[in-house]
Parts: structure tokens; sequence; C-alpha cells
């Protein structure tokens, strides 16, 4: 007699479907036990942590007292001379003269071998009044082009460009220091140099209203026709 199965209670039919439901639950669960956090519930540890508080030690400053040195008793050795000893020396004593006698003027005798270090005044490179030529640029321009004469080295050379002039105008006008500071050669930088020195004397710059002295660098142009 063969035994007859009803269909809905056959448990086997969804068997593959439990097993694959089983699978997906276990790996949820472990792929939760790998993530999950556990944090120390360190409230309870701070609210009952103490604090001890501990007294700042204050160190007193304290200096090294050195006593000064004691100063040295210096002594002085007396020696007694007779009255019949003769007295070495240049001085001449005249028991005759009296506040009435006229005595030679006192010469100080100065050594020529020691050195007097001379004092320069301060040169300025900015003033309140800056220093001038007489009857200002133009008259400059008109200066150095009636007095220059062109090196016949550079002419013949082909030599033109700038020199720069420096020099020293002096509280009184007058030109000192003069030299070229940046030449272009050929016989210019001494022909510039022949000019500045003849120039006549410059109105003085002046700082608060006194003469002083000014550097002044001055181009001075070489060009060929």
């Amino acid at each position: 007699m063969n035994t007859k199965k009803n269909i809905k209670y056959d448990i086997e039919r969804h068997k593959s479907l439990f097993l694959e439901v089983g699978l997906v639950i276990a790996l949820c669960l472990t792929l939760m036990a790998f993530e999950w956090k556990k944090y120390d519930n360190n409230d309870q540890f701070i609210t009952d942590k103490r604090y001890i508080e501990i007294p700042e030690e204050v160190i007193p400053i304290t200096r090294e007292i050195i006593e000064p040195p004691k100063p040295q008793l210096q002594t002085t050795i007396l020696e007694i001379v007779k009255d019949d000893v003769e007295v070495q020396g240049d001085l001449n004593v005249n028991i005759e003269d009296n506040q009435n006698t006229k005595v030679d003027e006192f010469v100080n005798i100065k050594d020529d071998n020691t050195d007097t270090q001379v004092i320069e005044p301060e040169i300025f490179y900015v003033v309140e009044e800056e220093p001038t030529f007489p009857g200002g640029y133009e008259k400059l321009a008109e200066y150095l082009s009636n007095e220059i004469t062109y090196p016949q080295v550079a002419r013949e050379s082909g030599i033109q460009g700038i020199v720069y002039v420096d020099f020293i105008i002096e509280p009184n006008g007058g030109i000192t220091n003069v030299k070229a500071k940046r030449g272009i050669g050929g016989g210019c930088d001494e022909e510039a140099i022949r000019v500045v020195k003849n120039m006549p004397n410059w109105l003085p710059g002046k700082q608060r209203g006194i003469p002083v002295r000014v550097q002044i660098n001055l181009p001075i142009k070489f060009i060929l026709n």
C-alpha cells in the first residue's frame, strides 16, 4: 500500500528557500558583528574622578651677596734727612723776593708730535633747499654745451654716452671732491671733470635755513652730431 502525502504539508519542497534565507540571515548577523562598535561608558568615570589641588611652591629669588674687597692699607715711609743735605735740582729760590716781585709769563710748550683730528662737516644728500647753478638748470645746460670740448680720441672712436660726475657743493657755494662715478672713456671722463671744476660757485643748499655741504650727481652727455 503506497503512502500518499499531502502537498500542503510537504516541507521538502521549501527546503532550498529556507536554506537560502538562513544563509542570508547568518551573513547579515556576521556583518553586524564585525561592524558593531562598543563605547566605554566614561561618564561614570568622569563624575567619580576627584581632583587633588596641589599648592604651587613659591621659590624665593635669592641673590648671592658678594662682599666688596677690603681696601689695602697704604703706608708711607718717611725718610728723615739731616739739615745739611744738599737738594739736587734746578729750583732757584731767591729769598729776597716778595709779593711785588714780577715773575716771567708762563709759556705752555705744546708737543708738535701730537695728532690733531679734524672733523669735517656732515655731507647731506637730501636737503630742504637744493643747491642751484646761478641762473637755474637752463644756464647750467648752456654752460656745459659751451664749455665742453669733445675729445678727439672719443670722436675718432665713435664713443658717446653719459658721464656721471659726483661733487660737493660747500656752504660757500664752492665745488670740491670732483670725481667721475661712472664714465665712458676716450677722454670724456677727464673733460667732464675739468668742466665741473671750472664751474662758477653755486647757490649753496640749506637745511633749516643754514648752508650745508650737499652731494651732487650730475650727468653730462657726450653725443656725436
